[in-house]
């Protein structure tokens, strides 16, 4: 199985994505969701095909994801409960950013 798809990232929250079939855009995304995602952002376009790896995500979920709903959410990596992002003003000068 083969899909071109579309990838936008989320306007309202970092690190979240929708990947859709470029030919039907986002129009089988739901409007809930949509409003949720905020603008989506176009980020590229890609050949899904089963043996090609992604970084956080399981290709073949995608891909299945997107031929049974129209669409995949792929959200943002869970923090761990152990790291505090610390403003910017109470990091030391010689801490790498």
């Amino acid at each position: 199985m083969k899909i071109i798809a579309s990838i936008y990232r989320s306007s309202k929250k970092d690190e979240m994505y929708l990947y859709v079939e470029k030919k039907n855009a986002l129009k089988e995304v739901p409007e809930t969701l949509l409003s949720l995602f905020g603008k989506p952002v176009h980020v590229m376009d890609m050949l899904l095909v089963e043996s090609r790896v992604l970084a956080r995500v399981d290709i073949v979920k995608v891909m299945d994801k997107i031929k049974s709903d129209g669409y995949y959410l792929q959200m943002p990596p869970q923090k761990d409960d152990y790291i505090i992002e610390l403003p910017q003003e109470f990091l030391c000068k010689n801490d790498p950013v």
